[in-house]
């Protein structure tokens, strides 16, 4: 049997057209690989939940009887010692966790901050 004279290039054609494909696909056309596809779920999932814990963050806040911490908070210039203050206080715990989430105790401070001028 006789190979024809065509079918390297052709094969090596085909390989360079795959490699090069690919590389386009994955930074051009926004193709993913199944794992950084499961972590940019997993982040907007996350994302969604902080934001729709943050409401109850903000009640909690609110009746809290320790009124004196919100005004404290509310005059604190520092992210970083609002979050403390934030955390300290339990507003962002959530049922029975020992701990809060970092992202909905910043997203809180925030929103109990930027809530100052009204």
């Amino acid at each position: 049997m006789e190979v024809p004279v065509w079918t390297k290039p052709a094969l090596w054609g085909a390989v360079a057209g795959a490699v090069g494909m690919a590389i386009v696909g994955f930074s051009q056309l926004g193709w993913k690989t199944a794992g950084s596809a499961e972590r940019f779920a997993q982040d907007r999932a996350d994302t969604a939940v902080v934001v729709a814990m943050v409401p109850f963050c903000v009640i909690k806040a609110q009746q809290d009887p320790d009124k004196a911490m919100l005004v404290k908070l509310r005059a604190e210039d520092s992210s970083y010692t609002r979050d403390e203050m934030v955390t300290k206080a339990g507003w962002a715990t959530v049922g029975g966790d020992a701990s809060p989430d970092g992202a909905l105790v910043n997203a809180c401070s925030e929103k109990l901050h930027d809530m100052k001028s009204s």
